[in-house]
């Protein structure tokens, strides 16, 4: 099955090491990729793995039942610990609620079972949602950011089955796009896109009292882009990130460099093959694979 396939690869270590992105572009190796996931009007997933290429290349996974949502996090595929049970996890919104979902995946059959429960209401007036997990030492976090309707990022700590408010920062009313492209014990990085099409790095340091830095990486050329994904591309911190204009239900995909501002370097790589019919778009990786693109 095509999503047993993309489960078990996604899941092997060393997926992204044979890439690199250098201080122009992406080297010439094993070409990185991006598994990027949608959940339709109808409620079903649809997911593909989209290859850096000129022109990029889409391999398409099968499509399979889920429930509706407004916004959704990161997927995170994992393994139970007798490695018998492979799994997603993650959050999304609908009607205004947080959910928390536990995905399975049957490794015989490749049949796919979700199951959901809800975290807690008030989400109502989020326009979009990105999550952080650094899980590979201590001190480990996850984190939800959450842009709302009133300008303000918003920042949750997800605690067992609970999340808990950290507080916000005003000044993002302007934003619309968001993915995380960095986590760190320290902090985690965003990527967003403003109305006005500028794109920025948005540092924001685990010390709840610090504010957030704000780095511009573009000042015009992605005002068309609703949703960001962002996987690791090379061992030098490069980024792959796909940009879904919901619009148009097109995709878009670039190669950055480590991300330092204006001295980023970019590969632009053009419009993905296909339609993306999402009506939120996520990163699909897994518990272990680190952002580290800033």
């Amino acid at each position: 099955m095509k999503l047993q396939r993309f489960a078990l690869a996604l899941a092997g270590a060393g997926l992204f090491a044979a890439s690199a992105v250098s201080g122009t572009a992406v080297a010439k190796a094993d070409p990185c990729f991006s598994a990027v996931g949608w959940v339709k009007a109808d409620g079903a997933v649809g997911s593909v793995d989209v290859i850096a290429g000129n022109p990029p290349k889409v391999k398409p996974l099968v499509d399979f039942k889920f429930f509706g949502a407004k916004a959704s996090g990161s997927w995170y595929l994992a393994q139970n610990a007798s490695a018998t049970q492979l799994y997603y996890y993650g959050v999304f919104i609908q009607a205004g609620n947080l959910y928390r979902h536990t995905t399975y995946i049957n490794q015989d059959t490749g049949a796919v079972t979700p199951k959901i429960a809800k975290v807690s209401g008030g989400w109502a007036s989020f326009k979009t949602i990105a999550t952080s997990n650094y899980s590979i030492a201590a001190p480990r976090h996850s984190y939800i950011y959450g842009l709302n309707a009133n300008g303000k990022l918003y920042r949750y700590s997800q605690v067992g089955t609970a999340v808990k408010s950290l507080g916000n920062f005003a000044g993002f009313a302007s934003f619309k796009a968001l993915t995380v492209v960095s986590e760190t014990p320290t902090y985690d990085t965003l990527l967003m896109t403003t109305t006005g099409g500028a794109l920025y790095t948005v540092r924001i340091p685990v010390a709840a009292s610090t504010k957030p830095v704000l780095k511009q990486v573009r000042k015009t050329g992605f005002a068309a882009y609703e949703a960001f994904t962002a996987h690791t591309c090379g061992v030098r911190g490069g980024s792959l990130i796909v940009g879904v204009d919901h619009d148009t239900d097109s995709a878009y995909l670039w190669a950055f460099s480590k991300f330092n501002g204006a001295a980023t370097a970019t590969t632009a790589y053009g419009k993905v093959p296909g339609t993306f019919t999402g009506v939120t778009t996520s990163p699909f990786t897994t518990h272990y694979d680190q952002l580290v693109g800033e």
